[in-house]
């Protein structure tokens, strides 16, 4: 009962991350908002849920982790209601913020109590389980979002958590046992610094596309913010003397900084790969948002059945070989999506899509299970937020980065393919009456034609970058350590690395 009761929390904090993105269209006319203005309604959410996330050890220390759980969904579900009953920006979009301070609690707290409430032989099937949630909102989110907003109202991406929450808070209330809080000071000094530089980094990156990057005063003066900010908090958290707000000796376990570092890796796969699918999909094959998410749900299905297998494998492989097959099999799905053109089915999206999702699922789980696995039980509510802080961060970069090549791609192909646009080139008699270079509005059908060319050379390219980056992190690996699970370390409580 535990286990679904945070689980419910986590799958609809998870959800939300990716679900209003679809009915951003709606929404824009149903509040009266402009492009620039309408995203803000995603940036809210993002921003706030990254500022609050590594406050959540802090909050545990001080009250309990089950009372800052049954705060959390209660504030999430309110904020919840709030979203689907705005009747302007401003209302939603302060509606959004509440909605990432409450919600940034949720996904770390679900991996601590998990990680405390079964035994250590168990840990691979309980991050099998925390995985399969983490996974539900960038894979089911847009396709949900898109069913919702089409059958019934863009309001009901926000209501449909309001059933979800009540019954989550009653099972974390009834059977959410209390650990005992440990008072201690904030560091205010370095909360302060860190919020500012993720809350800046955060703009910039969700920001600097819109706004043509650093021909932008204002994302010239984000990214120098973010800067000086973490450079504030890196030699703050070096030097001060006593509790620092980031726990110091989260950072003298090897495979916890490493695992966060794949954790950064596997974000900018996963989210950037996600990124630019939809808009493929919808903009050049021209498909209706409901058959996108259809198309795309069968990776859902690759990484469910991925993480029931690794869940009963991680205590008889080694993680590091698990790991690598699950980025191989990425690395594949990549390769194939390399190859898409205008003119095919979705057979090739569907099968690269289900293969990519067993590369989440063979990756994702042993990559949690080593990042906790020689970290002590007294370090689980400082590591767990802080793993998920350096997911999320790796998820904006990815999308800020594979939308950034797709933009200079386009440019760049589309300049090139129209210099054969000339009237030496023999081949243009070959068109048909419609795409004349001739007349104007011939003209105008072959620039058209020409951008779609060019758009799908950017996104190949897209793709080969992607699958660049995931073979090379692949020999990077060695860096993990083993760990030995038997009688004698399930017996001492404990994971024994060698």
């Amino acid at each position: 009962m535990i286990t679904i009761s945070i689980m419910l929390a986590t799958i609809m904090q998870a959800l939300d991350t990716t679900i209003a993105n679809v009915a951003l269209p709606h929404m824009q006319g149903s509040l009266q908002a402009s492009q620039d203005q309408i995203t803000w309604v995603l940036t809210s959410y993002i921003v706030a849920a990254a500022i609050a996330l590594p406050l959540t050890g802090w909050l545990c220390a001080q009250w309990g982790r089950r009372k800052v759980f049954i705060i959390s969904v209660i504030g999430f579900t309110i904020a919840s209601a709030l979203c689907g009953l705005a009747t302007s920006l401003p209302g939603i979009v302060f509606a959004r913020l509440l909605q990432g301070i409450f919600g940034a609690a949720l996904v770390p707290l679900s991996q601590a109590v998990l990680l405390d409430i079964n035994p250590p032989q168990k840990v691979g099937q309980a991050m099998a389980i925390w995985g399969a949630g983490i996974m539900v909102g960038p894979i089911l989110g847009p396709m949900l979002g898109g069913w919702l907003t089409e059958n019934f109202d863009w309001r009901w991406v926000f209501f449909i958590n309001l059933p979800v929450g009540v019954f989550a808070l009653y099972g974390i209330w009834r059977y959410l046992p209390e650990n005992k809080p440990k008072a201690q000071p904030l560091d205010m000094f370095g909360f302060i610094a860190l919020s500012v530089a993720i809350g800046l980094l955060q703009m910039f990156l969700d920001r600097g596309e819109l706004l043509d990057w650093f021909d932008s005063l204002e994302i010239q003066l984000e990214a120098a913010g973010a800067l000086i900010a973490f450079a504030f908090f890196a030699v703050h958290t070096a030097t001060v003397r006593g509790t620092s707000f980031v726990n110091r000796e989260l950072l003298k376990d090897r495979n916890f900084v490493t695992g966060c570092l794949f954790g950064f890796v596997v974000g900018i796969v996963l989210y950037g790969t996600m990124a630019l699918l939809p808009t493929f999909l919808q903009t050049l094959l021209s498909y209706p948002v409901v058959y996108t998410g259809m198309v795309t749900a069968p990776r859902g299905i690759g990484t469910m059945l991925a993480m029931i297998v690794v869940g009963r494998l991680v205590t008889k492989v080694d993680l590091r070989l698990i790991m690598a097959t699950g980025f191989s099999l990425t690395a594949i799905a990549l390769w194939q999506m390399t190859h898409v053109t205008l003119q095919m089915d979705s057979s090739l999206i569907i099968w690269s899509g289900f293969i990519q999702g067993l590369g989440i699922g063979f990756t994702f789980v042993p990559l949690s299970a080593a990042a906790f696995a020689t970290l002590p039980s007294r370090l689980r509510n400082d590591g767990t937020p802080f793993f998920s802080l350096i997911r999320n961060i790796g998820g904006s970069v990815g999308i800020s980065i594979v939308q950034a090549l797709l933009t200079r791609g386009v440019a760049q192909s589309h300049a090139q393919l129209a210099t054969l646009v000339a009237p030496g080139n023999l081949g243009l008699g070959d068109l048909p009456a419609a795409m004349s270079p001739a007349t104007q509005a011939g003209l105008a059908a072959l620039n058209m034609e020409v951008t779609r060319q060019a758009s799908l050379i950017a996104y190949i390219n897209d793709f080969w970058i992607m699958m660049a980056v995931t073979v090379m992190a692949i020999p990077a690996l060695m860096f993990l350590r083993t760990v030995r699970r038997g009688p004698a370390a399930a017996g001492a409580g404990g994971d024994v690395p060698h």
